[in-house]
């Protein structure tokens, strides 16, 4: 690490042991992931709050080559283990390993990029109620089935409603599925 992990002890007393423990955590890290420039590391004591009195917060900060960073700083108030210090140090780390490797993994190319979804207007409904065309915002027409159209929406579609949909491939050109309406009786944008 390039610059010296800081723990931060907020609302109890700082802990030989405890941060022990954190530089094990910081060290498997590297180990694993491989260069973590910088760490900061947060241990809050029990709050007197409402919801989330009597248990500890561990929020961690990490820096990677290049400006990236990764932050963990959501506590689950609800879960009665954080009252229990060495618990929510272990789960802070295990949710910053969690997040570590989706990094790494997006990095590789491994995780799958959602292409984003097109959207058109129908121009026409072919008069045995069936299939439609609807027309790109490039101008192209793509076909639709009548299956293809969520919801069982295919009934509320005229010409000029806007939809969403995906394009693919079909027997004799593009063609349209996952048909979605738009607006104030399908998708909400």
């Amino acid at each position: 690490m390039q610059i010296p992990a800081e723990i931060d002890f907020q609302g109890l007393d700082a802990s030989p042991s405890i941060e022990s423990s954190v530089s094990e955590h910081i060290a498997e890290l590297e180990r694993r992931y491989g260069r973590v420039t910088a760490c900061r590391v947060v241990i809050k004591g029990p709050g007197d709050r409402h919801r989330t009195g009597g248990l500890y917060e561990v929020n961690i900060h990490l820096v990677l080559p290049e400006g990236r960073e990764v932050s963990v700083t959501r506590t689950p108030s609800q879960d009665e283990r954080h009252a229990q210090l060495i618990f929510a140090i272990d789960d802070a780390f295990k949710r910053a390993r969690r997040q570590l490797q989706d990094h790494v993994r997006k990095l590789q190319g491994q995780i799958k990029q959602h292409e984003a979804v097109a959207s058109g207007t129908v121009v026409r409904i072919d008069k045995s109620g069936t299939f439609g065309v609807l027309e790109t915002g490039d101008g192209r027409e793509v076909y639709f089935h009548r299956n293809n159209v969520w919801d069982d929406a295919f009934d509320r579609i005229a010409p000029g409603t806007r939809v969403t949909f995906s394009e693919e491939m079909g027997q004799k050109g593009p063609q349209a599925s996952t048909v979605r309406i738009l607006g104030k009786h399908g998708l909400r944008v």
